[in-house]
């Protein structure tokens, strides 16, 4: 396949999570924002949001505080912030349309049709009235978008190619969901205990402080990833932060989890395997087994955030690696 082939499917895959993904943390974060708190905390959360996909800076540019209003205008539809929903969905097009005769008829139709409503959509005044409405028309399409390729795609390189992008974006999606919430919701804890004065946890330990909103804010975490559900089957208690994680990240049998996205990785990169990309297939494998063979408890131990920066650094890295071997590679 012509990498520029190879290119167009990954991305046009990447930009289909990473809508629903921001669609499933902003809805998250509007339902939360309602629980009775500050409005310091509440533009804490909306910051947080931001922090997840590296965009303070570039927000704080157009904006002078994080209001619910204006994070939700510049992570939907803002045309200057590259990782909005209108955006990423625009990209994911027009990357199909550049490889339409190596998608099924029903894939290209599904994009190009998500991408014609969502205009209309917006312009009627959904995110203003029912932004939730508008988070689940985003993840339907993303479903629909998923499963047709499925369905309908031949099970070659450029089916290989799509799936490899998917998994790629999720793990990066769920590792960030899960670094900054943890290290907020520690963050809210210390600050309670060292106000009401007590000691404060060294942040090292695995134990992390409870508040009077944690059940309402672990169980956010778990339905942005459509955990919530899973969790209960799984572990049938009270949620703690530290099963949380684990569902998230070492669970192979949680769909969003990092393990699951990793097994699909490795899965993927040996069906597309060429004579340059041995490196590549060693380094995602790992990555995959420093989670396969790893335990909560240790993770804990040794540091969730470090864990998670790493981990997010070598997701970053394989991301460039299977550019350079197989992709058109990314600038600079």
């Amino acid at each position: 396949m012509l990498s520029r082939t190879a290119d167009h499917l990954f991305w046009m895959a990447r930009y289909t999570e990473r809508a629903e993904n921001t669609a499933r943390m902003l809805d998250v974060n509007v339902q939360t924002s309602l629980l009775p708190q500050s409005a310091e905390a509440v533009g804490q959360g909306w910051r947080a949001m931001l922090g997840i996909s590296e965009l303070e800076s570039r927000f704080d540019e157009k904006y002078a505080a994080p209001t619910s209003k204006d994070v939700l205008d510049f992570m939907v539809r803002d045309p200057d912030n590259p990782s909005s929903i209108a955006t990423c969905l625009t990209q994911a097009r027009e990357n199909a349309r550049a490889v339409r005769g190596t998608l099924t008829t029903e894939v290209w139709e599904t994009l190009n049709i998500t991408w014609l409503e969502m205009t209309p959509l917006l312009n009627n005044g959904i995110l203003e009235q029912d932004p939730s409405r508008f988070f689940e028309w985003v993840k339907y399409r993303s479903h629909q978008s998923r499963g047709v390729t499925i369905g309908t795609m031949l099970k070659d390189e450029a089916f290989y190619f799509i799936r490899l992008g998917t998994f790629l974006e999720r793990a990066d999606n769920t590792a960030r969901i899960l670094d900054v919430k943890f290290h907020g919701a520690m963050h809210d804890g210390q600050t309670q205990q060292q106000g009401q004065g007590q000691a404060i946890r060294d942040p090292g330990e695995p134990l992390i402080p409870e508040t009077q909103l944690d059940y309402y804010y672990w169980a956010a975490i778990l339905r942005s990833v459509s955990a919530f559900e899973i969790y209960r089957k799984v572990y049938r208690d009270a949620i703690t932060p530290e099963r949380v994680a684990e569902l998230l990240m070492l669970r192979a049998d949680m769909p969003r989890s990092l393990q699951a996205c990793l097994n699909e990785v490795v899965n993927n990169l040996k069906q597309v395997a060429n004579e340059a990309s041995s490196d590549t297939e060693r380094f995602a494998g790992k990555l995959h087994a420093g989670l396969q063979f790893n335990s909560i408890d240790d993770i804990l131990k040794e540091g969730l955030h470090d864990t998670l920066g790493r981990f997010l650094e070598d997701v970053f890295e394989l991301g460039n690696r299977v550019s350079r071997d197989f992709l058109v590679p990314l600038a600079g």
